[in-house]
């Protein structure tokens, strides 16, 4: 059974994240989707409230979970007896830094590969950044996350949506 790693931070989920999860979970056996913990940033939700969007954003899915980490991805994909790591690629932008990442992940762990997924095209330019952006000013961002977490969004900035 192979087994695979999604990180990210998903704050929040986006459309974009769960096309790439869906998508990974088509090709591969069991898909652990992994909130990590970035020392650096400052996510909007806490990460048990990532964890809980992520878990309903993907129930549909029986060949995904959901977990959360805070330490380095490769020890994480050790302990889970995964060998490969899947990300999404929205443009050159992000492959530089995926490149680079994938290159450190693959010396800190040499049986850990990275398969990236471009982003489709009706999905590119959607992050996370983007999404808490237009909620910020009251706009709806219905068409940017899973439905079932959109209440989340906008109670968070205290808008009906």
């Amino acid at each position: 059974m192979k087994t695979v790693v999604c990180p990210g931070s998903f704050d929040p989920v986006t459309n974009g994240h769960l096309d790439i999860i869906e998508r990974a979970a088509a090709l591969f056996d069991k898909v652990i989707v992994v909130v990590m913990v970035n020392a650096s940033k400052t996510p909007l939700f806490t990460t048990e409230q990532r964890v809980d969007m992520l878990r309903r954003s993907t129930a549909h899915l029986e060949n995904v979970t959901v977990d959360s980490y805070d330490g380095l991805l490769a020890a994480y994909a050790r302990q889970q007896g995964a060998t490969v790591i899947v990300k999404g690629l929205r443009a050159l932008s992000d492959f530089e830094y995926e490149f680079q990442m994938a290159l450190t992940n693959r010396q800190l762990n040499e049986e850990l590969e990275t398969v990236f997924l471009t982003a489709t095209d009706d999905k590119m330019y959607l992050s996370s950044s983007l999404v808490k952006q237009v909620a910020a000013y009251g706009e709806d961002v219905s068409k940017f996350v899973p439905a079932c977490i959109l209440q989340d969004i906008t109670e968070k900035f205290g808008k009906d949506g």
